[in-house]
């Protein structure tokens, strides 16, 4: 959210918005191993990690969860809380003692009402970050189950 784009991260929120945002911020923490949300959970809040990781994980019938990604400084956690049906597609686990900024969907979404353009730039942000999510997610399932991994030409 704050650091600037790179091949992993995607685009950043910019500074103008990324200050509107903050204002509705309030500041929380969980220990390590505390479930932030569980897959399939109501998505009512996100986050963006200022200090700690936080595992993205996904059920897999018959096995344990698998971990997708291990998020970090200035990530955001949770993009469900902005599409229909606000239904949790992944869970989070604090890895790390987290501190993060903790935002109320509902304000959020009344600002994004207000200000289409504030609108508009939050939800290029956080599209860009499902997309990098989803190919994530992708190869570490492949990683994980396919017979060759993620290599080789899929």
């Amino acid at each position: 959210m704050f650091a600037p784009p790179s091949p992993r991260m995607p685009r950043a929120l910019p500074a103008g918005h990324r200050a509107r945002l903050l204002r509705t911020a309030r500041e929380v923490s969980f220990p390590e191993g505390a479930r932030l949300f569980e897959e399939g959970g109501r998505a009512d809040r996100f986050w963006v990690v200022r200090t700690g990781s936080v595992d993205l994980d996904m059920r897999v019938p018959g096995r344990r969860a698998a971990v997708i990604e291990r998020l970090g400084h200035n990530e955001l956690v949770g993009w469900s809380w902005l599409f229909a049906p606000h239904v949790r597609h992944l869970g989070a686990e604090a890895v790390t003692p987290v501190r993060a900024h903790e935002f109320d969907a509902a304000a959020v979404h009344e600002l994004c009402r207000d200000d289409p353009e504030f609108g508009r730039a939050l939800t290029r942000w956080v599209g860009d970050v499902v997309a990098h999510r989803l190919h994530a997610a992708r190869v570490r399932l492949l990683d994980l189950y396919a017979p060759y991994g993620a290599g080789g030409g899929l």
